[in-house]
């Protein structure tokens, strides 16, 4: 926990408000049990009912995460819940690479027009499935993948000259977004120096996993540096499993029956599955786990044991509806303004967060703060 003053970071969104956002595990990870599988948790339906489940409770956004592995794809797992959603914003994850920018600024231009401006999109930066990918060309990939997307959104050309895609230079009619005013927000997470300054150079969102409140302070004020020799503000998100129930007892108690089942094979087998376990992030979060006490807790209520059987986001909060607030109140003094919360399984910890928390938070839509879509 932090030992000092919060000193006021620059960020974007000064107002003490926060973007509430679920998660909708596309990649197979949904369980009661750590480190047991149930296929039927990555089905099309499944996942289609998590989203619903949040619209329906009151999340601003929902995070779809994309890997190479079973389960859903975002993009057209997007485009076939979006006629559903009342009133939620999807955050898309895009792994830079994959598609050539400008198909990418139209495919997600219709996304965009099929939510009516509710679209976010989190740019992902890791390397493409099978190969291993130098962190220079990936960087560079991935700056000139946003430019492309930011002229197509906001400039009357593409006119891109750079030595990943060369020179392109396209109208920009078949990609207008629905959101006029500079398009999606862009999310971006990242450890290295590489993605921090792409972040702060280019992005909206800086997206942290959970550390030590003293880790999270010190990489917001990091980040708030680079973007204003940037001339930039932006804001901070985390994104971070959570427990909670009306007693922190009942909160362990939950935890403790999450790993009930545990089996450290085949955890360390689906935590490999994802192919990004040998990123400098997802060591930071072993590095985490190492350092905790015996019961898996680095500082109150942060629980690392998650991060035993799936690679990213690595640790939870777990306790009381009172102390959780308080955490994320926390949180929100040091500029976190985007929270991702998810738990195991989803539906059931969507409505216990609904119940004992969501009511309790000012939250409201990112992109509706900044303008982005019609209030």
């Amino acid at each position: 926990m932090l030992h000092h003053p919060i000193q006021p970071v620059p960020i974007r969104t000064p107002q003490r408000v926060c973007e509430v956002s679920w998660f909708s595990d596309l990649c197979g990870e949904d369980t009661e049990f750590l480190s047991v599988r149930d296929p039927a948790r990555s089905t099309f339906a499944h996942c289609r009912n998590i989203a619903l489940t949040a619209d329906q409770l009151g999340f601003s956004n929902l995070l779809l995460p994309t890997s190479y592995m079973p389960g859903q794809e975002v993009i057209p797992f997007a485009a076939g819940i979006a006629p559903d959603l009342q009133k939620i914003s999807l955050l898309t994850a895009i792994r830079c690479g994959e598609m050539h920018p400008p198909m990418l600024a139209r495919t997600l231009a219709s996304l965009d027009h099929m939510l009516q401006g509710r679209l976010t999109i989190n740019i992902i930066n890791s390397d493409l499935p099978g190969y291993r990918e130098n962190a220079d060309f990936r960087y560079q990939r991935c700056a000139e993948t946003i430019q492309i997307l930011k002229q197509a959104w906001t400039s009357d050309r593409i006119e891109h000259d750079g030595p990943v895609y060369g020179r392109i230079s396209l109208s920009v009619e078949p990609v207008k977004p629905y959101q006029q005013h500079g398009g999606p927000l862009l999310y971006f997470g990242g450890t290295s120096e590489g993605a921090r300054d792409v972040c702060a150079r280019y992005c909206d969102v800086f997206l942290m996993w959970p550390e030590t409140e003293e880790m999270l302070y010190a990489t917001v004020q990091d980040v708030a540096e680079r973007a204003a020799r940037y001339g930039r503000t932006i804001d901070f998100g985390l994104r971070i499993h959570i427990i909670v129930r009306e007693t922190e007892a009942e909160a362990r108690a939950w935890s403790n029956r999450l790993m009930s089942k545990f089996d450290p094979l085949r955890g360390a087998a689906l935590k490999n599955a994802s192919q990004s376990s040998w990123s400098l992030g997802v060591k930071r979060q072993n590095q985490l786990r190492e350092e905790a006490d015996m019961n898996g807790y680095i500082e109150p209520l942060l629980w690392t044991d998650i991060g035993k059987a799936r690679s990213g986001a690595g640790a939870a909060l777990v306790g009381s509806a009172d102390q959780i607030l308080e955490k994320i109140n926390r949180y929100m003094d040091m500029g976190i303004r985007s929270f991702i919360f998810s738990g195991y399984p989803l539906i059931e910890e969507a409505e216990w967060f609904a119940q004992l928390i969501l009511p309790r938070l000012p939250n409201v839509s990112m992109s509706m703060i900044q303008g982005r879509i019609p209030t």
